[in-house]
């Protein structure tokens, strides 16, 4: 029964997507993406492929956390060709010129023929499949034929299908996996009330080991440089709209000097324009990019908008104090690690509960959680003022990142003990 349940919700999720691609961007390149994904496949594919991997990454979050066991397969074996899939624009557009893997794609719809098509295409010796997302078809064929599947980062909850009583299917998903690596003992034990034990490795999380790689490389930017000046400066990135109202309020109500550089979570123009209005002494960063004259007047602004990609991860090292966006949203804070290995105190939104390593930093007192802009004000007050816990704060970030370094070493052990590249 849950099989035909799930099938009506490929059926829907794929009718409904098509539709919103008339007037979405987002699902317009969902849909042309997978526009003859097999001609693409099979014309870039070699006819007598070797023995690939395939990594599947539902979107780019899910990618940084694969990115590490990735690059470190590929440093190991040069030679070994690897194939990444995404199922989300947002992951594929992204990362369609990475030089990490040789062959990049979307992941074709899951059902039983597009599965048996895409793996015969590929002929995948190992399968890496990064912590969320899970397909019933591809999972199936790939148990049938053999082929090891390792979870990479798994992280279950309650909440979760797998531990319903609908949740047929979803168990099964989970027994065509040959290992499960896990980041922490609650998920282990919630998969043993499944019956699910034998298999099952407590790893850790591989985005520590991959923010703790960014932090080696430093941003050099004279636009960035040029707006700090050794200021102490607030770094909000990811923010949503409740997040830019409060530090808006904070920034141009309650500390006119008080430098702030935003990366909105949304870069489209009606989203920017909005955020311009309200942080009115701002300027964005493609401006000044533009208008190299800009740079010498940008000391006149308090606020830096950030309407590029792809710099936010470095951009925290800038920051005096760091505020990591989405906690008024229901999906929760935005990545808390890229801005704690840098050593500067958090602070955060009320919705982070679901992100263990948000609760963990609150423990150790790295990170604060706030609710409306007196608290904001509240908790920069104290780490402006007070330098003793400004540095603990700052110390006890670092510490618990490097503390949890070598989630893609231990994974890369167990490839290599049972031998699972066979090249």
């Amino acid at each position: 029964m849950s099989q035909i349940f799930y099938n009506l919700f490929l059926f829907l999720y794929s009718a409904g997507i098509r539709i919103a691609a008339l007037w979405n961007p987002k699902a317009k390149k969902w849909v042309e993406g997978r526009r003859n994904i097999f001609a693409t496949i099979n014309s870039k594919l070699p006819t007598q492929n070797s023995k690939l991997v395939w990594m599947h990454c539902a979107s780019l979050g899910e990618f940084e956390q694969g990115r590490p066991l990735l690059e470190a397969l590929k440093n190991k074996n040069p030679a070994q060709k690897i194939v990444l899939t995404f199922f989300s624009p947002s992951g594929y557009e992204v990362m369609k010129d990475y030089k990490g893997a040789d062959y990049i794609f979307y992941l074709p719809m899951d059902n039983f023929f597009s599965a048996k098509k895409f793996i015969n295409a590929i002929n995948p010796s190992l399968v890496l499949w990064v912590k969320y997302e899970y397909w019933f078809y591809y999972l199936q064929e790939l148990k049938r034929r053999n082929i090891p599947v390792l979870l990479v980062s798994g992280v279950f909850r309650k909440s979760q299908p797998f531990f319903k009583w609908y949740g047929g299917i979803w168990k099964k998903m989970l027994q065509n996996f040959d290992h499960l690596f896990v980041q922490n003992e609650a998920s282990k034990q919630l998969l043993q009330t499944i019956g699910i034990n034998q298999n099952v490795t407590i790893s850790g999380d591989t985005r520590f080991d991959r923010v703790i790689e960014i932090a080696k490389h430093q941003l050099d930017d004279n636009i960035i440089k040029a707006f700090c000046q050794n200021q102490k400066l607030i770094v909000a990135g990811s923010t949503w709209e409740d997040d830019e109202i409060i530090l808006a309020a904070y920034g141009d109500e309650t500390n006119h000097e008080q430098k702030i550089i935003i990366v909105p979570h949304e870069l489209d123009k009606a989203h920017l324009d909005m955020v311009k209005k309200m942080f009115k002494k701002s300027v964005c960063y493609t401006d000044v990019q533009n208008n190299p004259s800009l740079i010498n007047s940008i000391n006149n602004y308090n606020t830096l908008i950030i309407d590029s990609v792809g710099m936010l991860s470095r951009l925290y090292n800038y920051g005096h104090i760091n505020y990591i966006g989405g906690g008024f949203t229901n999906d929760g804070i935005h990545n808390i690690l890229e801005a704690a290995v840098w050593g500067k105190p958090i602070i955060i939104g009320e919705n982070y509960e679901k992100y263990f390593e948000a609760v963990d930093l609150i423990d150790c007192a790295a990170a604060e959680s706030i609710s409306d802009v007196n608290e904001l004000k509240e908790v920069m007050d104290n780490w402006l003022t007070d330098e003793i816990a400004y540095n603990q704060s700052g110390k006890a970030a670092k510490e618990y990142v490097y503390a949890k370094a070598g989630a893609a070493n231990k994974v890369m052990g167990y490839i290599y003990v049972n031998r699972l590249l066979t090249n």
